[in-house]
């Protein structure tokens, strides 16, 4: 396969002026109502969908959405809960330490920095982007598959590794669009972009994408 062309910085500003015109305030599809519940539905999203996190937490957090009530819950009261969730054992486990060490130093409350974040049994670069962007409104990229796919298929930060598109996507996304890039970006992998057979015939953005085999996917 051919690889990308890089976008000019018209056409990603271009890019993102459209995805923002379709929706002007993309939301996480995790189901959550503080910093707290986010760090925990983001912990138990690790190689599952949203949906079937949403199906637990539904039922977790009507009960338990605080560090001490999910920690007086212990790794057996929760299993129940998420069983349903692949990895459920290890996150389960994850989550019981992160309720413990949240109290023990941060007193219950979610730290805003990505170390302390990542000092949290369960919690990885991704799942601290997450938090600090959504939660607290800082201008972070949390790249997962979709943003990742993207950034190289349609030449928007093509890098070799998750890292490398996180930071070539910090440096080329206009600022005025960065509060809400990586929402846009993972909707548009998520529901456009598609691995195996992106809807280029749908794409809002066709005419701007550099993806040199787009053409063989228009309907």
């Amino acid at each position: 396969m051919a690889r990308a062309k890089r976008m000019s910085a018209a056409e990603r500003h271009a890019f993102f002026r459209r995805l923002r015109d379709i929706n002007p305030h993309p939301k996480s599809d995790l189901e959550y109502a503080t910093p707290f519940e986010l760090l925990v539905a983001v912990i138990l999203s690790a190689q599952a969908t949203d949906k079937s996190v949403n199906l637990a937490t539904d039922k977790l957090f009507p009960v338990a959405n605080t560090p001490e009530k999910i920690l007086a819950l212990g790794e057996a009261g929760l299993t129940p809960y998420i069983q349903s969730i692949g990895l459920y054992r290890t996150k389960a486990k994850n989550v019981i330490a992160m309720c413990a060490l949240l109290l023990e130093k941060h007193g219950g409350q979610v730290p805003q920095t990505r170390e302390a974040l990542e000092a949290l049994p369960g919690v990885g670069r991704k799942t601290a982007n997450v938090v600090l962007n959504v939660a607290f409104g800082q201008p972070t990229m949390a790249v997962d598959t979709h943003i990742f796919r993207i950034g190289n298929r349609i030449g928007l930060a093509p890098g070799k590794d998750v890292l490398d598109v996180e930071q070539k996507l910090l440096k080329n996304v206009p600022a005025e669009f960065m509060q809400h890039a990586h929402h846009w970006l993972i909707l548009h992998g998520r529901y456009t972009c598609v691995a195996r057979k992106p809807k280029c015939g749908a794409c809002p953005v066709y005419d701007l994408c550099k993806f040199p085999d787009r053409k063989d996917f228009v309907e």
